[in-house]
Order: structure tokens, then sequence, then C-alpha cells
């Protein structure tokens, strides 16, 4: 079946980017259900627990989906890549356990006393177990992302006797500078795509004539939400990641922009095809100096280019590289054009009654996730040829006894198995927008 580590690397690829679609959207409503919580809390007025009761179902079966196609993401951490476990296990194995252990169990706990308890709990004690549920989501997050950042700069480690990595600092590996930056970003990419789902949700009940109030809560909540995080996504997280990479990979920020040349006033392509055989941009669309402002604050300051780099710690996928990092840039940027006017048009009271632009929120919301999965690409593709940066290559991480065929033919099950997943996904999610936003009836609730 041809090269087996090829098979290892496209089942990985294949299961992370599914299941990513989840846990951002988790981590993004969180923050948000917190909001109409604490809306509903101040105001006492109960559209608002209601449009979050609406939300925290969604959450429900969105995490449920989450943790079945994380599960087998993990295993392949011993099936397909066990020399990289042996080596580096000793550390994300830290990071690893924390997130199953502490924050997994916090954000599941309170996911149960949201969805059952409101009537025990109460208005009080509700807003509470939201703001843990909120806290549990994000440091599972944080302890994810404090993993993949020792893979794209090893911090806190030292060397066995064995030859494997062992955990030297335990606080310099969890407050690594790439993790801390990579986090906020990350963070904020989650809260644009639940903006932009909730902002869709809202703009189609109100297209379609429904829970006028709750359209409008959602359309709300989702257009500024989504216009402040589009905004930190690119300033200033997206700003501090790209200086990480800038000082820590300049041979990945290299081949982001397709840069062969090295020189001052580097530019920034907005558009161009990377040319590798003959080392070249080929059609380029530029603007001179943004380059060197973005990495390094000066747009005078040299950049380095491809040719400065021995052959071998080029990434191994230049093109898509490079166009992953640019579809991920070029959407961002639409984002913030799309809910800065989106927001202007609720602070002038025509959001609700301009159809075009209702469509076009309704119709958005693929487009975060599209972005997301770009995003990721972007960081994982620029580290290659390295699965730890500068320490292991990631053809020396593979586990070396599973061979192509094998890798396939799970390849092929996960592939079956997520499309039946990914379908009872989207008739739970769109049976529970059907039936709306329902208000808690008939029963006592408990009063703090």
């Amino acid at each position: 079946m041809g090269d087996p580590l090829f098979w290892h690397r496209l089942q990985f690829a294949f299961t992370i980017i599914f299941h990513y679609l989840f846990p951002q959207l988790t981590m993004g409503l969180a923050l948000l259900i917190v909001w109409l919580k604490w809306r509903g809390l101040k105001t006492g007025e109960p559209k608002y627990d209601d449009a979050a009761r609406f939300w925290i179902r969604v959450f429900g079966i969105n995490f449920a989906v989450g943790v079945v196609t994380g599960i087998p993401m993990e295993f392949q951490f011993g099936t397909n890549w066990a020399r990289f476990s042996q080596f580096a296990g000793g550390v994300i194995g830290q990071t690893l356990g924390m997130e199953g252990l502490f924050a997994f169990f916090l954000e599941s706990s309170c996911l149960g006393l949201l969805i059952w308890g409101e009537k025990k709990l109460g208005p009080r004690r509700h807003f509470y177990a939201a703001l843990a549920l909120w806290f549990g989501s994000w440091l599972s997050g944080y302890f994810i992302t404090a993993t993949n950042a020792f893979m794209q700069h090893p911090v806190g480690y030292t060397v066995g006797s064995n030859g494997a990595l062992q955990l030297a600092n335990f606080w310099a590996f969890v407050l690594n500078p790439w993790a801390l930056a990579q986090y906020l970003h990350v963070m904020s990419a989650a809260v644009v795509t639940a903006a932009f789902v909730m902002a869709a949700v809202g703009a189609y009940w109100a297209l379609k004539g429904l829970h006028g109030e709750q359209a409008r809560i959602n359309l709300r909540t989702g257009v500024v939400a989504g216009l402040v995080f589009s905004v930190l996504v690119a300033f200033p997280t997206g700003d501090q990641q790209g200086k990480q990479v800038a000082k820590y990979q300049p041979v990945a920020l290299a081949a982001m922009e397709g840069r062969f040349e090295s020189g001052p006033f580097a530019e920034i392509n907005l558009i161009g095809q990377p040319n590798v055989s003959e080392r070249k941009l080929d059609n380029p669309i530029r603007i001179p100096g943004v380059l060197s402002f973005i990495a390094y604050g000066s747009f005078s300051k040299d950049v380095k280019g491809l040719n400065d780099f021995p052959r071998d710690q080029w990434p191994t996928a230049i093109v898509l590289l490079y166009y992953a990092f640019h579809i991920m840039v070029g959407l961002g940027t639409l984002f913030i054009a799309l809910m800065g006017l989106s927001t202007l048009m609720l602070w002038k009271g025509r959001l609700f009654t301009t159809r075009s632009l209702l469509w076009i929120l309704m119709l958005a919301f693929p487009f975060p996730y599209i972005a997301t999965t770009t995003g990721w690409m972007t960081a994982e593709l620029g580290r290659q040829p390295w699965i730890i940066y500068g320490l292991m290559r990631t053809a020396e991480g593979s586990s070396a006894t599973v061979h192509g065929g094998t890798a396939a033919f799970t390849l092929i099950g996960f592939t079956g198995l997520y499309f039946v997943l990914g379908l009872l996904f989207v008739f739970l999610v769109g049976r529970e927008i059907a039936h709306g936003p329902a208000p808690l009836h008939n029963q006592e609730v408990a009063h703090d």
C-alpha cells in the first residue's frame, strides 16, 4: 500500500480534522451561554434563559459527538505513532492526562447540571454551573494547546538515560510562550465559530418569521460577539502567533508566504501561486513591508527566504501550506467585514429587516469551520518535517510494525463511521432548530 507513513499521517489528519469540528463550537458556545445566563440573571427576563437553554441542548449534542470522535484520536498515539509516544510521552502525557482528569470531568459534570438541574439549582446557581462549564471547556482547550505547543516549540524537558524525553520544568512546559499565544488565538477563533452559528440560527428564524424575540437575541449576540472576536483573532492574538512563528520557525514563515529570497521590506502576498521547482511565486500581488512588520514589528526588517535554509528543513507540503495560510487569513478578513457591516446595521435598527444580509449570515456559518481547519493545517504543515520541532522528525515517530494496508483499512472504517455520526449530528441539531427554544414550564424553580 505504498508508504506507511503517508497512511498514518492521512488517517490522523482525517480523524483530528473531523473531531475538531465539535470542540471549537463547544468552547465558543460555553462563553456565549455564560453571557446569556448573566443577562437573564441581571435583567430577570426569561427570554435570555430560554435562549441559553436552547444553546445548552445544542452544546450537549455537540459535546457528545466530540467525545466519541476524540477517543479514537487518543488511541492513535499508541497505534499509529508508537515511537513518538515512547519518545515524548513522559512530557506530553502530563497535559493529556490533566485534560482528561480535571478539565473533561469538570466540563461533563457541569453540562449535566445545566441540562437537568435548572429547576433544582435556581437562577444564580445555574449561572455558576454555566461559569464552571466555560472554565472546564477552556481549561481543556489550554491543556490540548499546551501539548501541541510543545511539539511546535519544545521547552521544559530533558533527555533521559534511555534517550526519551522527560519533564524537567513543569511550569516552563505549561507556560510555554508559544502555548500562551496559540491558546488565545484558538479560543478567539472558537468564539467566532459559535458566534457565526448563533447568528445563522437567528437569521434563519428571522427569515422564516419564527421565534421573533429569540431570533433577535441570537442575531444581536452573534454579530456583536462575531465582530469583537474576529478582530481579536487578527490582533493581537494572530499578530502574536505570527511573531512566534517568525522567532522560532522562520522557515515555516517563509513557506507560508511562498518567500524564496531574503531581504528587507518583505512583502505580504495577497495573491500568487508558489512554484517550488523554480523557487518563485508566480503572478504575485504584493504589499511591500507588511510581512516584515507582522514578523518583527518593523517595515524595514530582513525576513529570510527558503533559499537561506537547507532543503531538508523545508516544510514538506509548501504549496498546501501556502494556500491553507492564505485561505485562513482571507476568510478572517471577510469575517471582520461581514460582522462589522452587520453590527452597523444592528446599530441602525435595520439588521432584522434586511433580508439579503440575513441570507448571508445564515449561509456564512460553514466558513469559520473552514478557517479554523486551514489554521490548524497551517500550524501542522508549517512544523514539518518535524513531529517535535528540532527534536524528532515525523518519519521517525510512526509505528514501525503497522503497515500501510492496515492504516488504509482502518481509515476506510473511520470514514464510514464518521459519515454516519455526521448525519446523526446534523439530524439532531436540525431537530433542535426546528423545535426552537422552549421555556421552563409548569414546575417550581428553586430560588437562591
